[in-house]
């Protein structure tokens, strides 16, 4: 927390590829922590001990629109300030000129580097922590993440006169800090719309499973688009992916014993760990040092 209060008013910094190609080691696969459908992302440290992570944006290839997503990413993250949104820390947009081989001679070619760089959120993304063995998060944190989630997607729609748009919510594109506080990020398909009105678009955006009836139907974007992927979420997040797929085909009472199934099992494994830890506590003092330490 004290790390995001110290940066959170810093104004996106334009960085040079050559300082971002520094502190990600060359976009080694040792720094890599993640890729997307737009980008690569890398772990870097700043000079001032800040550490980021770099999206490294795809070079031009037919079927991507990554000026676009670029763009949208960038704008957008610039308008908003928001302990649930992910944090814009800076960008990179050059053109430099590269040497290639084209039907058998060497030409120059226009190269265009871009990569937005973000605050570092060590817990990763939600998606990673659902799991449908391990019952997932304790319900504390689990309301905890629903509330987050519910509070950024409403500073996005009602925050300001243009309404932000995501148009990509789900796990994956939701990110974790070291306390489990979610903050909404990717914001490559947003888009600013005024609240009340309702567009459309001529190919499909967004991930399967998560867009609404009416745009899958009728490619219609309302201000409900988010609202239906955030319902498809706090699903996931009460009853695990499992519990998701079976949703459609279960009565209210049966889903409602599912969820009753994952608390009960968070409660078994809570109480566990409880007695686990009054046992050690107690016989601890009797243990190997190097057994104490494992537990």
């Amino acid at each position: 927390m004290e790390n995001e209060s110290q940066h959170s008013s810093t104004t996106p910094r334009d960085f040079t590829f050559q300082l971002l190609k520094q502190i990600t080691n060359d976009f080694s696969e040792d720094n890599r922590i993640g890729v997307g459908g737009y980008g690569v992302v890398y772990k870097g440290t700043l000079d001032n001990g800040e550490v980021i992570a770099v999206k490294k944006l795809y070079y031009k290839h037919p079927g991507l629109d990554s000026d676009k997503q670029f763009q949208n990413e960038c704008t957008n993250l610039m308008r908003v300030r928001h302990q649930n949104i992910v944090r814009l820390v800076g960008y990179c947009h050059e053109i430099r000129h590269k040497c290639v081989e084209h039907n058998g001679k060497y030409v120059f070619a226009m190269v265009e580097d871009r990569a937005l760089c973000f605050e570092y959120l060590e817990g990763g993304s939600l998606d990673k922590h659902l799991s449908d063995e391990s019952c997932g998060f304790g319900w504390h944190t689990r309301y905890k993440i629903i509330k987050g989630i519910c509070e950024g997607l409403n500073y996005l729609h009602n925050g300001s006169k243009e309404s932000i748009f995501h148009l990509d919510l789900k796990p994956a594109n939701i990110l974790l800090d070291r306390n489990m506080m979610p903050k909404i990020g990717d914001f490559g398909l947003s888009r600013l719309f005024d609240s009340t009105e309702t567009c459309s678009t001529k190919g499909i955006i967004g991930t399967p499973g998560y867009m609404p009836p009416e745009y899958i139907n009728r490619f219609h974007i309302t201000p409900k688009f988010d609202v239906f992927s955030l319902g498809v979420t706090i699903i996931k997040i009460m009853a695990g992916h499992q519990g998701y797929s079976n949703f459609a085909d279960m009565s209210s009472q049966e889903f409602i014993q599912l969820v009753r199934k994952y608390h009960l099992c968070q409660t078994i494994l809570f109480s566990q760990n409880i007695m686990l830890y009054r046992l050690t506590s107690v016989h601890a003092c009797h243990l190997p040092v190097y057994y104490v330490s494992i537990l």
